[in-house]
Order: structure tokens, then C-alpha cells, then sequence
């Protein structure tokens, strides 16, 4: 008999493409149970967490949120700052996934609110590497807010 697995979804913020598409790939090599939504940039991250334009009216939320640090019009530590203002969406996990290593940029995360910071892997074994210790994290060991 097979047991029904939940699917988790998860909202990636990152403005390059082929970093993306990277993340993408690692989530499917993984074979991770995860719904993965993209948008570019901390803007329209909060347009698709509010449901504020018809493209993201349908929009589910997130069981976490994977943030690139560095982004044009509204960079991850604005967005970091304002989604946990808000009463609504604070309670959702957001871990930075950045090419940083800068001490100071983990620790402003962690005030900020992040749950979590990786150093982005340039090699896709890597990648596919932390995505697996992500699902194993978020996704199992830990209990997430409904």
C-alpha cells in the first residue's frame, strides 16, 4: 500500500535565471515532494504572498521561502524586514540561499528573522546535496505552521 506523501510548496526569490534554473533542477534530481513557484525579486514576491495582481491571485503560501540576498527594486533583507512585519506571513520560514559567505550578512539575516542561511554551491552535486539536507530539515524532522 502507498502512503500519500504531502507536497510541500516553496517560493524561490532570486533574480538570475540560470540560478533558478539551477534550484529547479536540483529539486527535481532530489526528487523532492515540493512544489517549486519562482518570482525575481522581494516586489513581487510580496505581490504573489498577497495575492496583489491577477497573475498571483491563485497563489498558494508557501510552507517556506528559499531568498537570494542580493536583487534589483527590493533586495532580500527588505523583503525579509517586511514580510516579517507582517502579521500574516511572518510566521512562514525564510531561508537565505545566496552566493554570500560575508560573516556580516549571516548574522544581519539572523536578525532579520531568517530561519535558516546557505552559502550556494556552484556545483550541482551540491546543489542537489543541500536541497536533500533541506527536504530531510523542513519537510521531516521539523513541524511547519499550517
Amino acid at each position: 500500500m502507498m502512503i500519500n506523501q504531502p507536497v510541500f510548496t516553496v517560493l524561490l526569490v532570486e533574480d538570475e535565471v540560470a540560478d533558478a534554473d539551477l534550484v529547479r533542477i536540483a529539486f527535481e534530481e532530489s526528487r523532492l515532494l515540493a512544489t517549486l513557484h519562482h518570482v525575481v525579486d522581494g516586489v513581487e514576491a510580496l505581490r504573489f504572498l498577497r495575492h496583489e495582481t491577477e497573475a498571483f491571485a491563485d497563489a498558494p503560501r508557501p510552507d517556506l521561502i528559499l531568498l537570494d540576498l542580493n536583487m534589483p527594486r527590493m533586495n532580500g533583507r527588505e523583503f525579509l524586514q517586511e514580510i516579517k512585519r507582517d502579521a500574516r506571513l511572518r510566521a512562514i520560514p525564510v531561508v537565505i540561499l545566496t552566493t554570500s559567505d560575508v560573516e556580516r550578512d549571516v548574522i544581519e539575516s539572523y536578525d532579520l528573522g531568517a530561519a535558516g542561511y546557505i552559502v550556494k554551491p556552484v556545483d550541482l552535486d551540491q546543489l542537489i546535496q543541500a536541497v536533500k539536507g533541506m527536504e530531510s530539515y523542513w519537510f521531516t524532522v521539523v513541524k511547519l505552521p499550517q
